[in-house]
């Protein structure tokens, strides 16, 4: 939009100044949904506002009026979407515990890869696309990992000074990008478990 002439920057009486849209919760969750799946579909680079406009039946007037431009609204829609408290997991054993947090990666493993996919370059140029990332699908995860593995110091089936303890994130996420790698295979049940038995369980002590 061209800036005022001199001297108009001040709306008169005449020409009220223009209104943000008010969209409703439900239009706006709409909204960020398709803009985070057209981010999966096509990476960020590939979507414009015109697709976003598209996808979602809104004029793209409006979508600039809102959020001025494209990283502020897909850093928008990442942290509207965010977990603000992850389910928690608590079976009593720090083994199943890890066993069910990898189940529940391998589950949304398809839509979260296509996610980091299409994000990882822009995330390296842009600090608040990567904030708004962490806070949807980095964030919620650690929280619950420092949850299980302190719960496991508590009972003493965990050392507190085992080395291991800070690096078991990069395992877990390391075997699914490794694997799709070197062999083109996604991770499934019998890999993770062969994977946690192997290498996860005996660094953290797991007999």
């Amino acid at each position: 939009m061209s800036p005022s002439p001199a001297g108009s920057a001040v709306p008169t009486s005449g020409s009220p100044a223009p209104r943000r849209t008010r969209l409703t919760p439900e239009r706006e969750r709409e909204l960020f949904t398709a803009v985070v799946d057209l981010v999966r579909e096509h990476g960020y680079e590939a979507v414009t506002m015109d697709a976003v406009a598209a996808r979602t039946k809104a004029s793209k007037a409006t979508l600039y009026r809102q959020w001025e431009s494209k990283p502020k609204l897909v850093a928008t829609a990442l942290r509207h979407l965010a977990v603000a408290s992850p389910a928690d997991v608590d079976t009593g054993s720090l083994a199943e515990d890890l066993r069910r947090m990898a189940h529940e990666l391998i589950a949304h493993a398809t839509e979260d890869t296509a996610l980091l996919n299409g994000l990882a370059h822009a995330v390296t140029k842009d600090p608040e696309l990567w904030q708004a990332l962490h806070d949807l699908h980095i964030r919620p995860g650690l929280e619950m990992l420092d949850a299980v593995l302190r719960r496991a110091v508590e009972r003493g089936e965990l050392a507190e000074d085992n080395p291991a303890k800070d690096y078991v994130v990069h395992l877990v996420l390391g075997a699914f990008g490794t694997r799709k790698l070197i062999e083109n295979t996604d991770v499934d049940t019998e890999f993770m478990e062969k994977y946690l038995r192997a290498v996860v369980f005996p660094a953290l002590g797991i007999a």
